[in-house]
């Protein structure tokens, strides 16, 4: 027999905008109510994200009291019954923390199309901790490597912003898909971490990279710095040769200048993959093979630890260390 739903929650929550230690509150809340077509979900580990920052901040163009666009956790309650209680789940996007309140809580009620099985062996070897820094992050990576790059053997790819957690994400399946990976950071001391990973070349990021490489173009470039170096991207692309833009680590300021006759050159293919369209009906979850990722980590072809892990109280401080952009990969926040 399933134990039964406490009417309320601890909850992380966002009463005004603002710094860290200004914006979030921790308090009990209602439980959510468990809804058809949604999965009630015991929250045990989520990843802390740049857009939840944004959205502590009041930069989002929406969001909720309880932000969080993602966890892993236990199925609590699936009226619909397409999961059974207990199992482990991933979920992410689907208006979580934007449309709907999200994971910085103890239980989430998310939409049933935006809801991942996981393999309970795999969940027990790896621990949630460890299991909650793979969901959006790995998600959002596949979908910029496998599909709007198109990634295979032989390319040569060029990620710009490569020890974000999604860079080294998409560095890592990148490889396994038998690319020669160029990875850039602006910081000379994390060449090595890089190199590391497998990345064959590491770069120096900066706003004139085009010109200080001269004339050197890739089959595909992964571009995670954003809008201020996503037309300086566009010329690092060979004819025939694909860019794709999924980051805003330089910021959501919007492209300042941009003539598409003058700056975009011909027979180029420039794509967007914006991970919040993760679970609508041309993006189901299903296409994404979380769960032969999971066991590629489980069975150590390749890490995806956190860089850092914090207690449910410390999200202040997993904020204050994501704004000073000190994380060096991927932050999880552990619930109990």
């Amino acid at each position: 027999m399933s134990p039964p739903i406490p009417s309320n929650m601890r909850a992380i929550v966002v009463e005004k905008y603002g710094s860290p230690d200004d914006a979030f509150v921790i308090k009990s809340v209602p439980t959510p109510v468990v809804e058809p077509g949604r999965v009630l979900i015991r929250v045990r580990a989520f990843g802390v994200n740049h857009a939840e920052m944004h959205m502590r901040r009041g930069e989002w163009a929406e969001d909720m009291p309880i932000i969080g666009i993602e966890c892993v956790g236990t199925v609590v309650a699936s009226p619909d019954g397409k999961f059974a209680t207990g199992t482990p789940v991933a979920t992410f996007m689907g208006g979580l923390g934007r449309t709907i309140n999200g994971s910085y809580a103890q239980y989430t009620s998310a939409r049933v199309n935006n809801v991942v099985a996981l393999d309970p062996d795999a969940v027990d070897r790896l621990g949630w901790a460890n299991v909650a820094a793979i969901p959006e992050t790995y998600a959002t990576a596949w979908s910029c490597v496998a599909q709007n790059l198109e990634v295979s053997k032989g390319d040569r790819l060029l990620i710009r912003g490569a020890t974000s957690a999604l860079g080294k994400a998409a560095l890592k399946l990148a490889i396994q898909a038998g690319a020669e990976v160029t990875a850039t950071t602006r910081k000379e001391e994390r060449f090595g971490e890089l190199e590391n990973i497998g990345a064959k070349e590491v770069l120096q990021e900066s706003p004139g990279l085009a010109e200080k490489v001269a004339g050197r173009k890739w089959d595909k470039v992964l571009e995670l710095v954003g809008s201020s170096t996503v037309v300086s991207s566009l010329k690092l692309v060979k004819k025939g040769g694909r860019l794709c833009l999924a980051g805003w680590l330089g910021g959501l300021e919007p492209i300042k200048e941009f003539n598409p006759l003058l700056q975009m050159p011909s027979s180029v293919h420039f794509s967007l993959f914006g991970s919040f369209v993760l679970g609508e009906e041309d993006f189901p979850v299903s296409d994404i093979p979380l769960g032969d990722i999971l066991r590629m980590i489980s069975d150590g072809k390749f890490e995806a630890k956190p860089a850092r892990v914090f207690k449910f109280e410390e999200i202040a401080e997993a904020h204050k260390v994501m704004e000073a952009n000190e994380a060096n990969g991927k932050m999880v926040v552990l619930v109990e």
